[in-house]
């Protein structure tokens, strides 16, 4: 049975924040803007698979090294840079604050659970002004392990404070709602980016088509 999460941890990259802005990078570079979902998948996959085989690869190595294959080794160092450098100063998506505000008032404890570089976190919730609704802020370089991985959601409960059946997971990416599942948490996704939840994933609790509305949702869900 579904219920009001006591904590609830953001996914970042593309929930909370859009990449968007990178197309422009990639075009700066010779490159299509279109590589930019191919690449991020790239450098998601290639993550996974560094995790699944017991290794761990820092962002911005993965990502670059991800970047390098996409362009076919066309692109110097100083290109890739150029891009890689665009992450730190990507836009919230505008339900990102009002979402965490409202749960922050419900009394909800609010994190984020992120792949993304810890610093680069850190100056994105400073400069979006969502710092001050955020609690906890757990990323994969902290853990020492990637999403999906089970183990990366108990650990983002325990910063919380919580056990991992109080804590949901937000985010607009299937995959990642059902790790947290898995990992006996709550989840709630966004069809933001998707537009329908994959059905061979584990459902979420709550779902909707904007963070507001998404974090009302979790609220609304029974008291355990």
């Amino acid at each position: 049975m579904s219920t009001r999460p006591h904590a609830v941890a953001f996914d970042v990259i593309e929930t909370l924040l859009t990449i968007e802005p990178l197309r422009e990078r990639l075009v700066g570079i010779g490159q299509p803007e279109q590589l930019l979902q191919p690449w991020f998948m790239r450098f998601q996959r290639d993550s996974m698979a560094l995790s699944l085989s017991g290794d761990f690869g820092a962002f911005h190595d993965v990502a670059r090294q991800a970047l390098r294959t996409d362009t076919e080794h066309t692109a110097s160092e100083a290109d890739i840079d150029h891009v890689l450098e665009g992450f730190a100063g990507l836009p919230a998506h505008p339900d990102a604050e009002p979402a965490l505000r409202r749960l922050s008032e419900a009394g909800v404890r609010v994190g984020c659970l992120t792949v993304g570089n810890p610093d680069a976190t850190a100056r994105f919730l400073e400069d979006a002004g969502l710092a001050r609704h955020v609690d906890r802020v757990v990323t994969a370089e902290q853990a020492g392990v990637w999403k999906p991985s089970p183990s990366i959601y108990r650990v983002a409960a325990h910063r919380l404070g919580v056990a991992p059946r109080d804590m949901a997971l937000v985010a607009v990416h299937a995959w990642d709602c059902h790790g947290a599942k898995r990992a006996g948490c709550g989840a709630g996704w966004c069809s933001r980016l998707e537009g329908e939840y994959g059905d061979v994933f584990t459902p979420a609790d709550a779902t909707a088509d904007d963070l507001v509305t998404l974090a009302d949702r979790l609220l609304e869900l029974p008291e355990r």
